[in-house]
């Protein structure tokens, strides 16, 4: 089940279900852990019989799911950075003072990456690469910075209220708010919106209307290489995803420590 299956699901089961199945969601995430894996099959078909209305069958299924969970309680539920190119450097996890993330993106030659980082240790660096099909047009650079705040806010179940948002690109920032404004058909000169095999929305589709129901998050610009700590993290770690597709290195480590590295600054020197 894609991600945007899964929280359209969500969105309609009734509210003790739903409760339920949140608390549950992160076994349904890809993982190695195959205890996991048979916890989150359980509660795909849950909402596949609620979907059917077969409300007593999704209770019973939700039921089984959560007594799988409560027997593999002894190892912790999927971690963050076992999903698709995330992780957390815990030990920021209760530093005090706003939630403030930011987001990068970097492109040279047929390889491109995105990267982000948040005050409180959640990163993520993805790497991609382009072909015949590639939806993403002329504005290159430009549709990877939004997709990178995708990949941010896609981190969370449910996206911190009064989160700032940091990004280099000016012209991204505007296109953040004109969607705020309402302006959601708005998107950078070239990008296609025919329909994607792995979601019914395009990316930049999908976030311009999440971004419209969310006046309370901030998006601000932020001078690129200027040292600033949140920045100069997401702009590494975005380099990191480009090369990682031409190169073979040990990426994971690196990133935490350089994500480390940054956060000790921020936090040392926390301003906007």
């Amino acid at each position: 089940m894609r991600p945007d299956e899964f929280l359209r699901a969500l969105a309609q089961l009734p509210p003790p279900l739903h409760d339920r199945v949140l608390i549950l969601r992160p076994y349904t995430r890809a993982t190695r852990c195959d205890d996991c894996q048979g916890i989150g099959d359980a509660v795909h078909l849950a909402l596949t019989a609620a979907h059917y209305d077969e409300l007593t069958s999704a209770d019973e299924l939700l039921g089984t799911a959560e007594r799988l969970a409560a027997a593999h309680a002894e190892h912790a539920p999927p971690r963050p950075d076992q999903q698709r190119g995330r992780g957390r450097v815990a030990r920021w996890s209760q530093a005090a003072g706003p939630l403030v993330a930011a987001t990068d993106a970097r492109w040279k030659g047929r390889a491109g990456g995105i990267g982000y980082v948040v005050s409180d240790g959640h990163y993520g660096l993805l790497g991609r690469g382009t072909g015949r099909l590639d939806p993403t047009g002329r504005s290159r650079v430009l549709v990877d910075e939004l997709r990178a705040v995708d990949y941010l806010l896609g981190g969370y179940d449910e996206v911190p209220a009064g989160m700032t948002v940091l990004l280099d690109s000016l012209t991204a920032v505007r296109y953040l708010h004109r969607w705020q404004a309402g302006e959601t058909d708005a998107m950078p000169a070239g990008y296609s919106l025919r329909r994607r095999r792995w979601s019914d929305k395009p990316t930049l589709v999908r976030l311009a209307e999440q971004v419209a129901r969310r006046p309370d998050l901030t998006f601000a610009h932020v001078k690129g290489h200027s040292g600033h700590a949140l920045n100069e993290a997401a702009n590494g770690l975005s380099h990191m995803a480009r090369r990682r597709r031409e190169e073979s290195f040990d990426l994971r480590p690196r990133a935490h420590a350089l994500v480390d590295a940054f956060l000790r600054d921020w936090h040392a020197n926390a301003t906007l």
